[in-house]
């Protein structure tokens, strides 16, 4: 009788079931992330193609190629003093509501994963209501605010208004994360003398990035493309952001089509850019504390 040996990663192979999907599963999958992506895909692919077009071309042939290129229509736009401008603006509200919404919800979010007070939860429920109604809704009040705190034709009054509406979610996110963190972490900084502050500061910033990432990539969409609450609150063309750009090519009779899909590809081009570079810490965020 001969001894045969087993190798152990074959045996675990042995008693580790498959999960291999059949064929229809697989093809219904790849069929839904097809029509899902082409969703998405098409009307980027055509809004660049639309602003290589004549304002004819662009009627008669929306989605072909262009028989004409114009690149004029892109390179006008970007050596145009106030495309850089708005661009410049939007940029400056948009980092402004990103630090801030960053900057308060994480204070937020850890005080409400980590410390036990009365009413922590009804005031946790407050924050989340803000979900259920967005800026429009609020829209007089906010101007009736703003107006008596002086800061209409502001970018402060256009900035406020969206971090107080973006805090709701990115609390959210920050405490689920917050709480997925190992208690163990927790008990050895309270053992070695860390307070509340040293461990927020010290221990779960660092540890954060993913949904530092997350919150500061929705945040910076979420104002980058804000279209009412400029509109209300800005009255200097000067201090218009990208959205309110958009207005200049729009004439009394008539409105340059082939102008405006140019000025909108150029201009969200930054937040498709900053996505991808994100996309991996965005996932992160988004799945911290969940099953796996």
């Amino acid at each position: 009788m001969t001894d045969t040996a087993i190798n152990p990663i074959d045996a675990a192979k042995a008693q580790t079931p498959g999960r291999s999907l059949r064929f229809g599963t697989k093809a219904y999958l790849y069929t839904c992330l097809i029509i899902v992506a082409a969703l998405v895909v098409i009307p980027l692919v055509t809004t660049a193609l639309g602003g290589f077009k004549t304002l004819g071309d662009l009627r008669g042939n929306a989605f072909g190629l262009p028989s004409t290129w114009m690149v004029s229509n892109y390179s006008d736009i970007l050596f145009s003093q106030r495309y850089w401008l708005q661009m410049g603006n939007s940029l400056l509200i948009a980092g402004l509501t990103v630090f801030l919404t960053l900057a308060f919800a994480a204070m937020a979010a850890f005080t409400f994963a980590h410390v036990k007070f009365f009413g922590s939860q009804f005031l946790l429920n407050y924050f989340l209501i803000g979900l259920m109604f967005p800026a429009a809704t609020a829209i007089l009040p906010l101007f009736i605010r703003i107006r008596d705190l002086g800061l209409l034709d502001t970018y402060w009054g256009v900035v406020l208004p969206q971090v107080a509406f973006g805090l709701g979610m990115s609390i959210l996110l920050f405490r689920n994360y917050f709480r997925s963190l190992p208690t163990e972490l927790f008990d050895a900084a309270f053992v070695d003398g860390a307070g509340y502050l040293r461990f927020f500061w010290h221990i779960s910033l660092p540890l954060s990035r993913p949904i530092i990432a997350t919150v500061g990539i929705i945040s910076f969409v979420g104002s980058w493309n804000s279209y009412i609450l400029p509109l209300i609150m800005l009255n200097s063309e000067s201090k218009y952001p990208w959205p309110l750009g958009i207005m200049v090519y729009r004439g009394e009779f008539s409105t340059d089509w082939q102008l405006i899909l140019a000025f909108i590809t150029l201009t969200i081009l930054p937040t498709v850019i900053v996505f991808f570079a994100a996309q991996k810490h965005i996932i992160a965020g988004l799945t911290a504390g969940a099953v796996k």
